[in-house]
């Protein structure tokens, strides 16, 4: 797990309550009050035997009619008391689940935005079924079982007050149904776990493929890809089979054993009767009374895997809410002035150790282009999100008019940040939204000025719904090219102060380049800082410094002018035969992208 910052999480130590046990503390008033209307509703539970004990007792042996019409009438009035209280309680429950969910839906959702940034998590949505999972649980009936069963003793201690063999045969059928219920956890817990871990790699797997759906067409590769969805998806079946045959075993011998002692009930209470210790109504209402004692055990085992589901669910979201560290909110800065400093920076992959960025240290002015360079694995996209925040330094600090990252908020310097990462994110909703970083007060006139800056205003307007056409997950109904052009438009939505461009032209045709050219160069008009990662010459023309990375090191950082002519002559430290390198480095990379022409650099990227 990792905190908000991209850090692995040090622990808080201080032993304080999980989140969701706090979430559930603050339910404490509403979960009371649903153990005193369990209390009552109990007690009515009663009326039924004692209804039975005195029809056989007293109306037929006394030949009453007018006792039966007041009896029927008083326990009409008690069983409608009764419905009442239980339907209360129910909604309790429900309001229950959903204030869980009040309390912890944000939190959550943020922790599903951590783990995105790990590399290789898997299941990056299962925290939110996990959510759903817990609520749903507590707003059935699975919970209602554990609200009654303290009851128990007490219809125990009826039937105890009606014959002591009645009570004992009640008890032992009581005990025995407990053990089932302890043996039905212990055979179905460690199966259920290994079924709920396949299942939820094996929805990541699809839904990876599901993404890439496009790759896995053009190359051939469903019956592949379906074969390894298969292994785990039978894993998470066959684990889910064994774990429910044993659990429909255990319910069934339940069951059985329910009905059976009810019968049994009867026979020891007719036995009573004959020998003259009980009264007929003894037999009817003990019967009852059993049924009632073990309804509770026996609705345990039928809700037994909701049960585990939700204890799974509430460890995992444990796991994930306290491995995420809960920072003080920072003081408000002033707005940027568009400073950038980066010293001694060393940065790798949320989670681990070991930099794939190390000992960078550059300053940049307001105003300033700085174009980045390097070969393949030189570290470049890590430090584009290092310097927007994504990734924490390790080592080092990325600072904005000399306050550390860490110290900004990220809802307040965001807006004053853009962001082209190499990999273009866009989400489902409309141009309009997407452009407007989905914020509720979003400027339709700054909307229509990034995009004008993107050069892709006119596009849009040839669309079906203009800036309202929705776009689908991922930006699906667009090519790729209109998905980097308005991505590129987000990055300059209300004028950053501070923007980061991943190779911004890897999509583009010859309009798209002249309008990055134009954006980059109106941005730098205005006081802004560009750091724009590239392959191509035509990305960097605009740079007044540029930054030379290979194997996670700073080679070299000065003027564009110079830096070119060292990289290329094979200067800033490198050994003498790799200026021949560098030129095959470049000639392979123009060749690979298809588009190599004179002036173009092509450094791969």
């Amino acid at each position: 797990m990792l905190s908000p910052t991209g850090q692995a999480p040090q622990g808080n130590g201080t032993g304080s309550a999980s989140p969701v046990a706090t979430a559930l503390a603050l339910c404490r008033g509403a979960l009371i009050s649903t153990g005193l209307f369990s209390f009552v509703i109990n007690l009515l539970m009663l009326t039924g035997p004692l209804f039975m004990l005195q029809v056989y007792d007293r109306v037929l042996a006394s030949r009453s009619v007018p006792t039966l019409i007041a009896l029927t009438v008083l326990i009409a009035g008690l069983f409608t008391f009764m419905g009442l209280l239980e339907m209360v309680r129910t909604r309790v429950l429900t309001r229950i689940g959903q204030r869980l969910n009040d309390e912890l839906a944000s939190s959550v959702f943020d922790g599903v935005i951590s783990l995105g940034l790990v590399r290789g998590a898997s299941s990056q949505t299962q925290p939110l079924r996990d959510l759903d999972t817990m609520r749903q649980f507590l707003s059935g009936p699975g919970p209602l079982a554990l609200f009654d069963m303290p009851w128990m003793p007490l219809y125990l201690a009826v039937i105890y007050g009606l014959h002591v063999d009645l009570g004992l045969l009640a008890t032992v059928g009581g005990i025995v149904l407990v053990v089932l219920a302890v043996i039905n956890e212990f055979v179905t817990r460690k199966p259920m776990a290994e079924a709920s871990k396949h299942a939820i790699a094996a929805h990541a797997f699809a839904d990876e493929g599901r993404r890439n759906a496009d790759v896995i067409q053009a190359l051939g590769m469903r019956t592949a890809m379906r074969g390894r969805w298969r292994k785990l998806h039978d894993l998470a079946s066959i684990r889910q089979t064994g774990a429910s045959d044993a659990a429909s075993t255990i319910s069934s011998a339940s069951k059985a054993l329910r009905m059976f002692l009810q019968s049994a009930m009867l026979a020891l209470g007719a036995y009573l009767a004959v020998l003259q210790e009980v009264t007929p109504g003894t037999i009817i209402a003990g019967s009852i009374l059993m049924a009632r004692a073990l309804a509770p055990v026996d609705q345990a085992i039928a809700h037994w895997r909701g049960f585990l589901g939700f204890r799974r669910a509430n460890e995992r979201l444990k796991m994930l809410l306290e491995g995420i560290e809960k920072a003080d909110d920072p003081m408000p800065l002033p707005e940027p002035k568009a400073r950038l400093a980066v010293q001694d920076l060393s940065v790798g992959p949320p989670g681990e150790r070991k930099p794939v960025i190390q000992g960078l240290s550059f300053t940049l002015e307001a105003g300033t282009v700085l174009g980045v360079i390097g070969p393949t694995g030189a570290g470049k996209s890590t430090l584009a999100r290092a310097l927007v925040g994504v990734w924490a330094p390790l080592k080092g600090s990325v600072e904005i008019d000399s306050a550390p990252f860490h110290l900004w908020d990220h809802e307040q310097i965001g807006k004053f940040v853009g962001y082209l990462p190499q990999e273009v994110a866009l989400f489902a909703g409309t141009i309009e939204d997407n452009i407007g970083r989905f914020a509720s007060d979003a400027s339709p006139e700054q909307i229509v000025e990034a995009a004008k800056a993107a050069n892709v205003h006119d596009l849009i307007l040839k669309l079906p719904a203009g800036y309202s056409t929705k776009i689908g997950e991922g930006g699906a109904s667009l090519s790729a090219g209109q998905r980097q052009r308005i991505a590129l438009a987000r990055a300059l939505y209300g004028g950053p102060k501070f923007v980061v461009l991943d190779e911004p032209n890897s999509n583009l045709d010859a309009d798209g380049e002249a309008a990055l050219a134009d954006a980059m160069k109106d941005l730098k008009a205005k006081g802004s800082i560009v750091v724009v990662i590239a392959h191509r010459r035509q990305a960097i023309q605009s740079a007044d410094m540029l930054l030379y990375l290979k194997d996670g090191f700073q080679v070299a950082f000065g003027p564009r002018d110079d830096i070119l002519s060292k990289v290329l002559a094979g200067g800033a430290g490198d050994k003498a035969d790799q200026a021949e390198q560098a030129q095959r480095r470049i000639s392979v990379a123009s060749g690979a992208k298809g588009r190599s022409r004179p002036g173009k650099m092509g450094v791969s990227s």
